[in-house]
């Protein structure tokens, strides 16, 4: 028989088990991602997903991130301001499309004849570059992490050959960052075209070619349709770190177990990226090639060496805007040069000696 007793206590763990739904419920925080990308552009648009399924499985669903294609919520080039003004909680872009905004910005995806993707990783994580990066973003209300990575990027997709230095004059280039400013000195005119509106611009002859990222990501925009000749080497992007921004006053009310959860999904997410990129990347150059004709170039000589020039120039200028413009290059530079001498007789050795 059921005493009183018992059927009481029966009753409060009945309750209990019908309230604890709830209770879940109103410990789950919704947030919003926009990002600078085409919806589930491979490369940065699918590592905007995974940053924010990650973050969803890592905290049991108690952080449950939507994300928003360039466009839906706000432009690719909004995402900066709209995470820090509150519109969003969460971004995922890259660095370079800041640097109206921050002259320093460009170093944290990448810079003409820059880091590579494995040195700029132990610059950020090693060699200082975070804190930098935190401390340029805060006047800006946000909180930067590496999200993602594209690898080492291509020199450009262009209507009509390249054969010399003469021969850049008088392009127009969707080409941004710092690389879009060596591009501008060589005698082109660089434009901010959005990722969405490359191929349509290239087409209709709005610009004469772009640089975007590597073969993996450019094939998913048919750049190839538009443009047919395809130069290397990237001196203009050797790396292309995307970033994961989160909101200062969203960060600062999450307890620390959440806060390990988005710097760990972010970190995860910058690894494995640059992982499916270089496979990406490969097959992609061959698919390009062999099925759609593309006549893959190397830039001449008098090109490069004059952008070598021309980048030299670009970054120092950058350094003397203000305080922390200088302070970012003066770390970037010297942290370039103690990594010169392994670099040489490490990769850059082992990939001559691989090919005989």
């Amino acid at each position: 028989m059921t005493t009183r007793r018992q059927f009481a206590l029966g009753t409060s763990l009945a309750a209990a088990a019908l309230a604890a739904p709830t209770i879940a419920k109103a410990q789950t925080m919704k947030w919003r991602m926009v990002t600078s990308w085409p919806k589930r552009l491979p490369g940065p648009g699918m590592s905007a997903e995974r940053v924010a399924e990650r973050i969803r499985t890592l905290s049991n669903g108690r952080l449950d991130i939507t994300v928003s294609a360039a466009g839906e919520v706000v432009p690719a080039f909004g995402v900066l301001e709209a995470v820090g003004t509150g519109v969003a909680e969460m971004g995922h872009t890259a660095a370079f499309y800041w640097q109206g905004k921050m002259a320093a910005a460009p170093f944290f995806t990448t810079v003409p004849f820059g880091l590579t993707p494995a040195e700029h990783v132990a610059w950020v994580e090693a060699g200082g570059g975070q804190a930098l990066w935190d401390e340029m973003y805060k006047p800006f209300g946000v909180k930067p992490f590496m999200g993602g990575n594209t690898g080492v990027c291509m020199g450009g997709w262009f209507r009509r050959e390249v054969k010399s230095l003469a021969e850049l004059r008088g392009l127009k280039l969707r080409s941004l960052g710092l690389g879009g400013e060596v591009y501008r000195r060589l005698g082109a005119t660089p434009q901010t075209t959005s990722p969405a509106e490359i191929l349509t611009s290239i087409q209709s002859g709005v610009i004469d070619g772009a640089e975007f990222v590597g073969p993996g990501t450019d094939i998913a925009l048919g750049l190839y349709r538009a443009a047919p000749f395809y130069y290397y080497p990237g001196f203009n992007k050797p790396n292309g770190t995307g970033e994961a921004i989160v909101s200062l006053k969203a960060w600062e009310a999450l307890p620390a177990d959440l806060k390990a959860v988005i710097a760990h999904a972010c970190a995860t997410e910058a690894n494995y990226a640059l992982a499916e990129m270089e496979k990406l990347n490969a097959q992609a150059l061959g698919v390009l090639i062999k099925e759609h004709n593309v006549k893959l170039a190397q830039f001449p000589a008098d090109v490069v060496a004059a952008a070598r020039r021309q980048a030299d120039d670009v970054l120092g200028e950058i350094a003397s805007r203000d305080a922390m413009a200088g302070k970012v290059h003066q770390s970037y530079k010297s942290f370039r040069d103690s990594v010169a001498d392994w670099s040489r007789v490490s990769i850059e050795a082992v990939l001559r000696a691989r090919v005989g």
